[in-house]
């Protein structure tokens, strides 16, 4: 097996997940949220034929929604956003594999022929990005360890892929799907399967 999904998790854990979806629909409802989120996204890459690895952002839990007998558990690294990513990929390339794609765990949209499509592409291309509507990017693959892809970004900011492809510009990179992480209460509403946290004259407003 050559192919390594990577997935970045937050601990769920009360008023430290979905901070801002919190300020809308409270703590609680927020990490409901989250605790749904993650189930929704192990099984989607549990379907994926590929190995997997899951990185904590603050401790290893054992018998969780990450199957242990599936998802190879590691606590992300020190440091902001791109040195936890760089770090995460220098290790997938470490252990052998040669087309390694990360995504994070707030994807209510993501499917398995996301993965399929990622990984297709990386037999031809260099790198492979998911966009998010927000700027961002759901996910990112690579056939071959770009270290520009991690350096001197505005993280979690809206020009966070552009800036990427910036830096990127001389590679040759497929494009996935462009979909929606859920960080506010706005991107709830699009799933009527969450309907029922979001405060009833909050929902009224946006339907």
């Amino acid at each position: 097996m050559d192919r390594l999904i990577i997935v970045f998790a937050k601990n769920p854990e009360l008023g430290k997940c979905k901070t801002r979806l919190a300020k809308s629909i409270g703590s609680e409802k927020a990490l409901e949220v989250y605790k749904k989120l993650i189930k929704h996204t192990a099984k989607i890459i549990s379907n994926v034929s590929a190995s997997r690895a899951v990185f904590y952002s603050e401790k290893i839990q054992k018998n969780d929604f990450w199957d242990d007998s599936q998802f190879h558990k590691s606590v992300q690294s020190s440091g902001h956003l791109g040195e936890k990513m760089q770090a995460a990929f220098e290790w997938g390339f470490a252990q052998g594999y040669s087309k390694i794609c990360i995504v994070g765990s707030d994807l209510f949209e993501l499917e398995t022929s996301d993965f399929e499509k990622a990984f297709l592409e990386l037999e031809q291309k260099d790198l492979v990005f998911g966009p998010a509507n927000d700027g961002g990017y759901y996910l990112m693959g690579m056939s071959t360890f770009y270290k520009e892809a991690f350096l001197e970004k505005a993280w979690s900011t809206e020009t966070v892929l552009k800036q990427t492809l910036k830096d990127l510009k001389n590679q040759n990179i497929a494009f996935l799907k462009t979909k929606t992480d859920i960080d506010i209460v706005e991107d709830l509403v699009k799933h009527p399967e969450f309907h029922h946290v979001i405060p009833h004259q909050i929902l009224k407003k946006l339907t």
